[in-house]
């Protein structure tokens, strides 16, 4: 993180979610090629986008995890001790939760993402809903280390990690992960975690480029963000959604792509683009059962089981801490 991003988000007074925000826009659109994290997708719009792309019938990962999760909850809630912890790391809506709760006593459930409101709105269902459960969201941004509420502290805890987030890490930035979970969920933790699996291109490129609209919505509304929050003046409309997936890194990219030149700016820092220039906003990487296995060995976990749809689309991973 550069010095001159510092100086200007402490410049502005923003509180420390929007400086730190506003000190990783203006790092990351200084690089070349330039960027943007997927994790600032993730205010209250971009939340509701997402869960609309969940149940786009291009988009496969929702609707077959969920299979997964409700043809297999009481084997994967037999790896979850009585009485334990739930940990979900990125919380968004509580509809895979819920498969396991009905198969499981949990002693709390502990939702943790970077989008708050969100967050609390969906932990206020829940508790309705499930009147006896302990709910403890945590604001926090789940891929570094956080503290879990005092609450939990003696409970055996298990991480639960669903969706194809994980492929949105760098394969060195997924170990990383992998081994702050386990520090945090203690040695004697466990993990339940979703991984998107390779397939024909075609799957892969339908499912990122839908017919709706709505992911090249979810990509452009970062822009919209960093106008809003940040004071930028983005012409979002100069730039096109484009997702192309990478045959030699085993990954779909995300890209934001300038259709003119001009120069927008964020807290008074210009930034200029060419016709055709990319922000880059995601990578979502796709693994085999068998590279899945090697990471989370060397990340500190032992695989306990792992399931698959019938087509072997997707997959779904026990694990706990290894020595």
């Amino acid at each position: 993180m550069n010095v001159h991003a510092t100086a200007l988000a402490e410049t502005h007074h923003l509180d420390e979610p929007t400086s730190l925000f506003a000190r990783d826009v203006i790092d990351d659109l200084s690089r070349a090629p330039k960027r943007l994290s997927p994790k600032y997708f993730y205010d209250a719009t971009g939340s509701e986008l997402f869960e609309q792309i969940t149940v786009l019938p291009e988009y496969y990962p929702t609707r077959t995890e969920l299979s997964i999760l409700r043809d297999r909850a009481g084997a994967i809630s037999a790896i979850i001790p009585e009485g334990a912890a739930l940990v979900e790391f990125g919380a968004g809506a509580t509809t895979k939760v819920r498969l396991l709760l009905r198969e499981c006593s949990l002693g709390a459930y502990v939702p943790v993402d970077i989008s708050g409101d969100f967050l609390n709105a969906q932990a206020e269902a829940l508790r309705a809903d499930y009147p006896d459960l302990r709910v403890y969201p945590v604001t926090a941004d789940f891929t570094a280390p956080f503290e879990l509420p005092d609450a939990v502290s003696a409970m055996p805890k298990v991480g639960f990690f669903p969706g194809s987030t994980l492929g949105n890490f760098e394969p060195g930035e997924a170990c990383k992960f992998l081994r702050t979970a386990r520090t945090i969920l203690g040695k004697d933790g466990r993990m339940v975690i979703g991984v998107d699996l390779e397939k024909d291109e075609r799957t892969l490129y339908d499912a990122y480029n839908d017919t709706a609209g709505v992911t090249a919505r979810f990509n452009l509304n970062v822009l919209h963000r960093i106008n809003r929050e940040l004071g930028g003046d983005f012409d979002v409309g100069a730039f096109i959604h484009r997702a192309i997936y990478n045959r030699d890194r085993h990954r779909i990219e995300m890209h934001l792509i300038s259709k003119k030149a001009f120069t927008a700016q964020v807290l008074g820092q210009k930034f200029s683009f060419r016709p055709g220039e990319s922000i880059h906003t995601e990578n979502s990487y796709k693994y085999s059962v068998e590279r899945f296995a090697l990471l989370a060995r060397v990340s500190g976990w032992r695989l306990l089981e792992t399931w698959t749809d019938a087509k072997t689309m997707f997959s779904v991973h026990a694990l706990e801490a290894s020595d």
